[in-house]
């Protein structure tokens, strides 16, 4: 039962234009099931073998390693990242290229001051796309034109800004892959002085097929963000960002004045992880339970949400639903969180208008409380 406190507090959380709050308010909203989108089933998280490999690391230290360290990341963890890139996403970088940061949030914060400092007012971006993204970039003082989003991805023809953000390998929120045609045509748009910004996003959570290139494995211009906030926990706040040469000195100033550089501990504990192939495990553990937890939410949906379209069900952490007709996305998501399901609307991901739908993540959750969570807001669309 909606309580009338209930759904004006909801209200109050889930509104038509978000302020650059509206992340820390929605996490901090009571809920009974969670299907916000972005978040990995954190039950899951390895603590036996990141006590092993923090013992590990600590047997083995030496003191100096507790002092200030290079702004650019652990040498040990910037060499276990290329090695991970290279044997994960086909990317073949020298660790001295790698800079360690604190998650893709602080990678976009880092370039957007940087592209401002060489000129750049602009960086385009996916719509559909990220409104966490663009909130970052507009913090940075860089607009973000909008681009339009079809069945083979971003459309590079519409490309007018000096710059551009993408999610190449799983758009966010669509879950379409960026084409080979497009591909071939954002390498020449880059040839032709374009700058690209790879997200790679949910590159590794794929269930369907093989994973997709990285953009940057076959564009080395390429300014590429990952981290391991999907794969791990986001709590670690632990990522990394290759650029090409001329943003790379400034990027790095950047990083040390922001923080001196990302805690060295967590970074040799990650660094263990991934050189032991523990990382590679976990990789493969939690993806088949996500990929149950997917097939659930479909079932759901199914069941509950019959005339919903889905999108984005080969790979990832979410799912997204459209509706036809005249369904404000807004005020259903403001409902389910009054009834205490947290989702977000698909209309806050936009800036153009479009259809309405849902953006649900179900890797956090089990397959009951999926059922349970879609019930709800099937009744409340039918409503």
């Amino acid at each position: 039962m909606i309580t009338f406190e209930a759904d004006r507090s909801a209200s109050k959380v889930i509104t038509a234009l978000p302020g650059a709050e509206v992340f820390d308010a929605v996490r901090a909203a009571p809920a009974r099931i969670d299907l916000t989108p972005g978040v990995p089933d954190l039950t899951a998280f390895p603590r036996a073998a990141w006590l092993r490999a923090e013992r590990a690391v600590l047997d083995e230290l030496e003191p100096s390693h507790f002092g200030y360290g290079d702004p650019r990341g652990a040498p040990s963890m910037r060499l276990a990242v290329s090695r991970w890139l290279a044997r994960n996403r086909g990317i073949r970088v020298d660790p001295g290229e790698i800079i360690v940061v604190a998650g893709v949030a602080q990678a976009l914060t880092l370039l957007g001051e940087v592209l401002r400092q060489h000129g750049v007012g602009a960086v385009a971006v996916e719509d559909p796309g990220s409104l966490g993204a663009r909130q970052h970039l507009h913090h940075c003082g860089l607009e973000t034109p909008p681009v339009p989003v079809d069945d083979d991805g971003v459309r590079v023809a519409s490309l007018q800004a000096p710059a551009v953000l993408l999610t190449p390998a799983h758009q966010f929120p669509t879950g379409v892959v960026l084409g080979g045609e497009r591909r071939r045509e954002l390498m020449q748009w880059a040839a032709d002085g374009g700058i690209v910004l790879e997200d790679d996003y949910d590159a590794e959570h794929r269930y369907d097929r093989a994973p997709v290139p990285a953009v940057r494995s076959m564009l080395p211009e390429v300014c590429y963000l990952g981290s391991v906030s999907k794969l791990l926990a986001p709590a670690l706040r632990v990522g990394w960002l290759l650029a090409p040469p001329r943003f790379f000195a400034d990027l790095v100033a950047a990083k040390r004045f922001a923080d001196l550089g990302n805690a060295v501990l967590a970074q040799l504990v990650l660094a263990r992880l991934m050189e032991t192939g523990e990382l590679e495990r976990q990789l493969r553990v939690v993806r088949a339970r996500h990929r149950r937890r997917r097939d659930a939410m479909i079932q759901a949906l199914s069941e509950s949400l019959p005339s919903a379209v889905v999108h984005g069900a080969a790979a990832g952490l979410h799912l997204t639903v459209t509706f036809d007709g005249e369904v404000d996305d807004v005020a259903v998501a403001a409902a389910a969180l009054a009834e205490g399901v947290k989702v977000q609307p698909l209309s806050w991901h936009r800036q153009v208008p479009g259809r309405p739908g849902l953006v649900l993540g179900y890797a956090a959750r089990t397959a009951t409380e999926i059922a349970e969570g879609v019930a709800v807001l099937g009744r409340l669309v039918s409503l």
